[in-house]
Formats: structure tokens, sequence, C-alpha cells
């Protein structure tokens, strides 16, 4: 019975890693999180669930006022499309850590082409946070 038990807990283990979300699955769902703020227009909140790093170079009004903006004048956002996902350890400008570089081809109401640049950290605390956003 005890080995029976053993196996048992070696394959569910084994299966728990194996099925355990990649860096990159991780930061993309931070991303869409995060994206999901900024679509609803919740700016403030988008600030807040930012990294560390972000809130470091970015005041949150001005952070505001430009989402604000932009979203004004691109309208809203129609699709959204993950079309890469990159990982690295070093950034320009940004300490060496575990970052994710997303691109997203991104349809808005009057911007039918743009491309998104989402860039996930994995911060201090652990999670998941918005360091970068570029809207090309």
């Amino acid at each position: 019975m005890k080995k029976l038990l053993s196996a048992f807990l070696v394959i569910a283990l084994s299966a728990g890693i194996c099925f355990a979300a990649s860096p990159e699955k991780k930061a993309e769902k931070a991303a869409n999180n995060w994206l999901e703020l900024l679509d609803n227009k919740d700016y403030a909140r988008s600030y807040d669930e930012s990294s560390s790093l972000f809130k470091a170079s970015v005041q949150k009004d001005g952070w505001i006022r430009t989402c604000g903006s932009l979203r004004d004048m691109l309208g809203a956002a129609k699709s959204r499309k993950l079309v890469s996902a990159t990982r690295q350890s070093k950034m320009q400008g940004a300490p060496d850590g575990e970052y994710v570089i997303l691109v997203y081809k991104t349809q808005f109401k009057k911007k039918s082409d743009a491309q998104e640049i989402v860039v996930p950290m994995l911060d201090r605390d652990g999670k998941w946070r918005i360091s970068g956003y570029h809207i090309d």
C-alpha cells in the first residue's frame, strides 16, 4: 500500500510540474488582465497594478492623462492577438530580472493596424506585473 501511495504521489507531482504555467504564460495572463483595465478606461487601477519599476518611472496622474488622451485618439480596442512572446533577463535601462516582451496585433476603432508591446516582469513580490507599454 505504501508503494502504491508513493507511486501515486510521484505521478501526481510529476503531472503538476508538467502542467505548471510557463513564465511566458503567467506574463501573458498578467498582461491580458492589465490590458483589460486599459480597455475599460480604468487607468488608475492599471497604474496601481503595474510593477514597482513602472511606478518609479511614471507619475500616476501623468499616466492617467496620457492613457485617456491616447485611448480617446485610438478609440476602443476591437480585437487583440498575441503574435510573439520573448523572455529576457536584461532590458536596456532596467535592472536584470525576469521579463517577457509580448507583442500584440491590435485593432482599435480608429486605428486598424496597431501593435501593442507590453512588458511584464516578475516583480519583487513574486507576481508578474507590467513594467512597460508602447503602441506603434
